[in-house]
């Protein structure tokens, strides 16, 4: 029988790719089974085969466990150590007689069930054996079965889990530092929507519901391409999980496609996709003869192409990477022409302007153009045409207007200067280098200084306001931008807990001169001005029925 193990082993490690050590142990599982088997009793059976010859033997053993730790009578003590020493042919009258003089207690209480068949008592074991200790295993040989037809039936399927195993955990091993990389399959079955692909190797991996193209057409047999993204120990079905549809896949196809890409002469900067409709990758060229847009696309558009055949027709569209966040929007907005652009850095938002007849070309079917775009350049992009452009430029001029009129307490002139130079804020007028408000040809040293003087001022009454508890840390922007109305005023209402124009139009005028020192006259237009809003609202919604 010993050649014939080996030979099985030999086979099985051959066709399977598995060690041979595995076959071993399952085989010496199987036998060890198939003996258990042979035995009434629930035996603790081990078989070692000699990975030499193919000869094996049998053991049963006993694990020696701590007095205290199990739940047995006396009777069942004195039987179970009997037993042991009538097998390995001892008498048990020194045992006996020792566990006797231990005293006579009917019964020892601890967490687990003494099993005599498969355990024995340290006290007991150390008779015979007082070099083992506790949790070893005692042993002694019993007759082995042959490794024969029921044998080897019994072995089978062990076998076959243990190859399993061993196949899943090689699968495992061999794809571990792979994710990220892209692989090639063959479409195995279709399964709710998924696509099981066969690797080879034994390996196999699942395409989900979610990383599946969208109207895509496979069928059993057609070579797919993916990206690795996620490789798990899952005890059954697949443990390698691709993605069609991320936008890393597309970044592989092209490197694959455009050898300049490989080569590291040309430099994909970002990739957006609509999975099986559209794309956007941006492209940079490291060395200046070579024109990175046209290497992509390819003699004919054979490049772009062909990784739009590998993606169910996607269409692919190679947009020019700048270093210019403006001029990269731009870019993207492809095919739609940009007529102008205004960048708002604080909010990471730019305002594109199109002509009218190409607004929805530029949004795209569902946003598609617009979205892609923004998920390329990393802005939020608000499409908009000129009209509606130059109708939110003069809005927001209107309010950079008035917040350096009131609060700087200048005229529309020199608020427009400041307007037209960029100032958007009282900060920057306040901070900004004096050599760079020298430069502006109509404002001279004095100006300059008093402008800043009076723009840090209005900071540093904010700052009063907000260490006295304004609540909201200043007034209202509706408050600061009423006609008629100056910063030291606003806070000073601001601090009484008067912030927003609302809560000014509620006053009486005698409320609003108990509040701050003010003249009454200017006090009750203001509160008028304040309520002029209310008279709007009720002409907008007619008389009442």
């Amino acid at each position: 029988m010993s050649k014939e193990i080996l030979s099985v082993v030999e086979v099985v490690s051959a066709e399977k790719g598995v060690a041979k050590d595995i076959i071993f142990e399952a085989i010496e599982a199987a036998l060890a089974s198939a003996t258990r088997k042979r035995h009434p009793e629930d035996l603790d059976v081990r078989v070692s085969i000699d990975r030499e010859t193919g000869d094996y033997d049998t053991f049963r053993r006993w694990e020696i466990v701590e007095d205290a730790s199990v739940v047995f009578t006396q009777e069942e003590a004195d039987a179970a150590l009997e037993k042991l020493l009538a097998e390995v042919g001892e008498g048990n009258g020194a045992a006996e007689g020792d566990r006797t003089a231990e005293g006579d207690s009917e019964q020892v209480v601890g967490p687990e069930v003494f099993d005599p068949n498969r355990q024995i008592l340290y006290s007991d074991a150390s008779v015979r054996i007082p070099e083992f200790g506790i949790g070893d295993f005692f042993e002694e040989p019993i007759e082995s079965v042959a490794f024969g037809r029921i044998a080897a039936q019994t072995a089978k399927q062990v076998i076959v889990q243990k190859v399993r195993e061993a196949e899943r955990a090689q699968v495992i091993e061999a794809y571990r530092n792979r994710v990220g990389e892209m692989v090639t399959g063959v479409v195995k079955r279709l399964e709710r929507s998924s696509i099981i692909l066969d690797l080879g190797g034994n390996a196999e991996a699942m395409v989900s519901r979610e990383d599946v193209i969208p109207r895509e057409i496979v069928r059993p047999g057609d070579r797919l391409r993916g990206y690795l993204k996620d490789v798990r120990p899952e005890s059954r079905g697949p443990q390698l999980f691709i993605s069609r549809t991320a936008p890393e896949l597309m970044v592989h196809l092209f490197t694959l496609e455009v050898p300049e890409i490989a080569e590291g002469l040309i430099e994909i900067m970002g990739c957006a996709r609509d999975p099986g409709a559209r794309a956007k990758i941006g492209v940079r060229s490291n060395v200046a003869r070579i024109d990175p847009v046209g290497a992509c696309v390819g003699m004919r558009g054979s490049r772009v192409q062909a990784v739009s055949n590998e993606l169910g027709g996607e269409r692919v569209d190679i947009i020019l990477w700048d270093e210019n966040p403006a001029q990269y929007v731009i870019n993207a907005m492809s095919p739609a022409e940009v007529v102008s652009i205004l960048v708002d850095e604080e909010s990471g938002a730019m305002d594109v302007a199109v002509n009218e007849e190409q607004l929805s070309q530029a949004i795209g079917r569902g946003g598609q153009n617009v979205r892609l775009a923004s998920q390329l350049t990393q802005w939020q992009i608000n499409v908009m045409t000129e009209q509606q452009a130059d109708e939110k430029n003069e809005m927001e001029a209107g309010k950079y207007l008035s917040l350096f009129r009131d609060q700087l307490d200048v005229d529309e002139e020199v608020a427009l200067i400041l307007l037209q130079e960029g100032f958007t804020s009282i900060e920057e007028v306040a901070y900004v280098p004096e050599a760079e408000m020298l430069a502006i040809d109509e404002f001279d040293e004095e100006i300059c200084r008093e402008l800043q003087s009076r723009a840090r001022d209005v900071l540093l009454i904010r700052e009063i306001a907000s260490e006295e508890g304004v609540s909201s840390g200043a007034p209202a922007e509706d408050l600061l931008l009423l006609d008629g109305m100056d910063t030291e005023l606003a806070y000073g209402l601001a601090t009484k807990g008067v912030a927003t124009r609302e809560e000014l139009a509620e006053l009486s005028v005698d409320d609003f001169t108990d509040i701050v020192d003010i003249d009454p006259e200017r006090a009750a237009a203001l509160i008028m001005t304040a309520r002029a809003i209310w008279f709007e609202q009720e002409e907008a919604e007619g008389p009442s029925p």
